[in-house]
């Protein structure tokens, strides 16, 4: 918006010319966020008795993480209240209140005091009410009503995946000045930098901060850039003359700029953005700064600040063993580690926003990401992922905008996803999409857009700046010695899109083995380990050949809970992870991918947990980055051997003795040695 009224004095100072160390914090930044996650009582709304009981619970919370353990398809879809007390004390007076949400699964009404305040529809995106008229001082009763009910106006319709109701996500009451920075623009921080001009020599940005003024008198709006070392870069002051002005634009020119380079270098900036009222602080909010630029080629691939950048990592489910969606920042630190222990470059974050600690988390680690909104087809299964609902349609285009605004800011952040395994039996929703993909183009014209397909090259190829397909060769269907053919073909086929592969995996529980390669039945119980192995083998050897296919993403970083599914060693879980639900046990796959994408030194015996063996020549198979590796078994010497290309190390015909056998594979590496062992147990022939 072209605001008139504002007069900007820029005060551009550059690194290169001399550095100031930044000022102090002021004493009163002028906002307050406080926790609200503690003492909440819940219950559910089908309860309207006068001495209800109510259990008290803390937030993340959801009630049927238990329940979908058990295998139950129907699970509970239905509302529920949370009740807690607000206690608005006399030094807020005139001051203004703010309840924030980061999540509530899916629908939720807010009353305070018993009067209605307002409703969110979708449970993955944050909100924010102003509740200062609402009030009074001293005791004050906040009730949210929560529903994941199923409903045809609210995304997803469909999904591989179980809709935790509750208040999944942490809340907090804001309390600032009259005059500040909007918190209400669609859940986000207010404040939006954008990069109109990266490059190795210079920065071109400009940070947009949107306001909700009050009185307006005396007010001047500081952005101040801080390096790393909270050095300032730049700095800009601009005077605001108008209690009308909605929005402030402020231009950034920073020389020799130290880009964001994803793993390598996840460097950032500091944007921090005072609202002064008479050279005082009264509201403050800060933000992520990594300036990069980026771009896919339909050949070559994915290019960050001008050099290739192999993609290539996990999708990942905000859903642990026990816990459901009610995440804390330690499990989303665990998952973190893990996709770091990985060696991964990037994620794609499935099937809906994530948690704003997880998105902190890839910025910090250079993390490259795909992220989407739940706007989710059935894939394999029937029903519905689209209606030609206008309601429907009016929450999806919601969904993206708060999508796109609350996580702008983040450099990670380089796809935005418009869709999952949409099909074309129900309403088209390819106009929708398109429609979708110019708000997404508005909303933010520096990143690309992206899908992803079950369907064939042909379909919704138009549609996204880039493409994605959910393939499965030689899990549902076919062979995995087919993938290599089907990416050529795809390529061939439309030579002028970049395309990835946003889904490829296979089930396997780490409790269950065979001596030779089985292919098994999806719907069946018995997914062995061997053949996800096997499955990743191909397929990683197939892709690292083909730097055309721009991303390539596991399904799935740990095994997570999906009420349709009756297969495995559990109803209710898709089983697809390199790690199990509860994170416990990192799968053979899982040390395969580690072998070929982290640099850090290791052995690891694959195969290990098939511990009660019938055949007496065995192969010892071991993913390895290291040159060579040595092996024994009982002690005995089987020789030095060479690693392959796919960081693997094979001794075939290795005899093993009735009982007991012990497996040693070691290395030498920069003077030391780099061991791994396991005990397998050859069964004596029956009499």
């Amino acid at each position: 918006m072209h605001i008139k009224s504002i007069i900007t004095r820029s005060l551009i100072i550059f690194s290169l010319a001399f550095s100031l160390k930044a000022t102090a914090a002021p004493i009163d930044p002028g906002r307050q966020s406080i926790s609200l996650n503690s003492d909440w009582q819940f219950y559910f709304t089908y309860n309207f008795e006068q001495n209800i009981k109510k259990e008290k619970v803390n937030l993340p919370h959801t009630w049927n993480a238990q329940e979908t353990l058990k295998g139950v398809a129907d699970y509970n879809r239905t509302s529920a209240i949370y009740e807690n007390t607000l206690e608005v004390k006399p030094e807020w007076k005139g001051k203004r209140l703010f309840l924030y949400f980061e999540g509530v699964n899916s629908v939720a009404t807010i009353l305070v005091n018993n009067k209605f305040v307002g409703e969110h529809y979708g449970g993955y995106t944050g909100f924010c009410l102003e509740v200062t008229n609402y009030v009074k001082p001293g005791s004050n009763s906040i009730t949210v009503q929560v529903s994941n009910a199923y409903r045809l106006d609210v995304i997803p319709l469909h999904g591989d995946f179980n809709l935790y109701g509750g208040i999944h996500r942490p809340a907090s009451l804001i309390i600032t000045d009259q005059d500040c920075i909007t918190p209400l623009d669609y859940g986000s921080s207010g404040v939006y930098v954008s990069q109109k001009a990266v490059s190795d020599q210079s920065a071109e940005i400009e940070v947009s901060s949107k306001l909700s003024l009050k009185n307006g008198n005396g007010l001047s709006l500081k952005t101040t850039i801080y390096d790393q070392n909270k050095k300032i870069v730049s700095s800009s002051l601009s005077i605001i003359s108008d209690v009308n002005t909605n929005e402030v634009k402020q231009p950034f020119k920073i020389i020799k700029p130290h880009l964001w380079n994803a793993k390598s270098d996840p460097y950032l900036y500091t944007a921090e953005v005072l609202l002064l009222k008479d050279n005082k602080v009264i509201d403050q909010i800060s933000q992520p700064l990594g300036l990069r630029y980026f771009h896919v080629d339909p050949d070559k691939g994915f290019f960050l600040n001008g050099k290739y950048l192999d993609l290539y990592g996990v999708g990942r489910h905000e859903d642990v063993s026990g816990k459901g969606s009610a995440l804390t920042n330690a499990d989303h630190d665990n998952d973190m580690n893990l996709i770091k222990e990985l060696g991964a470059t990037a994620g794609r974050l499935t099937h809906y926003p994530q948690n704003r600690h997880f998105y902190d988390l890839c910025d910090q680690n250079g993390i490259v990401l795909w992220s989407e909104i739940p706007f989710v087809g059935p894939g394999g299964y029937t029903g519905a992922g689209y209606m030609k609902n206008p309601n429907l349609e009016n929450n999806i285009r919601t969904m993206l905008i708060e999508l796109i605004r609350q996580n702008y800011n983040h450099p990670s952040i380089c796809f935005w996803g418009m869709f999952n395994e949409l099909k074309l039996n129900y309403d088209d929703p390819q106009p929708f999409i398109r429609e979708l993909n110019a708000l997404a183009k508005k909303e933010d014209p520096s990143r690309l857009t992206t899908l992803a397909s079950n369907l064939g090259a042909n379909e919704f190829k138009d549609l996204t700046d880039l493409m994605g397909w959910n393939q499965y060769f030689g899990w549902y269907g076919g062979d995995f010695d087919e993938v290599g053919a089907w990416a050529d073909e795809v390529h061939q086929t439309i030579p002028d899109k970049p395309i990835s592969v946003s889904e490829y995996g296979a089930g396997a529980s780490p409790f269950k083995h065979t001596e030779g390669l089985e292919k098994p039945s999806p719907k069946g119980r018995f997914h062995p380990e061997e053949w996800q192995t096997a499955f990743h083998e191909k397929h990683w050897a197939e892709f690292k050949k083909r730097p055309f296919i721009w991303g390539k993403f596991i399904w799935v970083l740990a095994d997570f809970g999906s009420s349709i599914r009756t297969e495995g060693d559990h109803d209710a879980i898709n089983d697809k992870g390199l790690v199990t639900y509860d994170r416990s046990i990192k799968k053979d796959a899982f040390y395969f991918y580690k072998a070929n994408w982290n640099p850090e030194p290791m052995l690891y015996i694959a195969e290990r947990r098939n511990t009660e063996r019938t055949k007496p020549a065995a192969s010892v198979k071991v993913f390895a980055n290291v040159q060579n590796a040595e092996l024994w078994v009982n002690g005995k010497e089987y020789g030095k051997k060479e690693k392959n290309d796919l960081n693997t190390i094979l001794w075939e015909n290795v005899l093993l003795k009735p009982g007991k056998n012990t497996i040693l594979v070691k290395s030498k590496v920069k003077g030391k040695w780099l061991e791994d062992t396991c005990e397998w147990t050859l069964k004596q022939p029956a009499p």
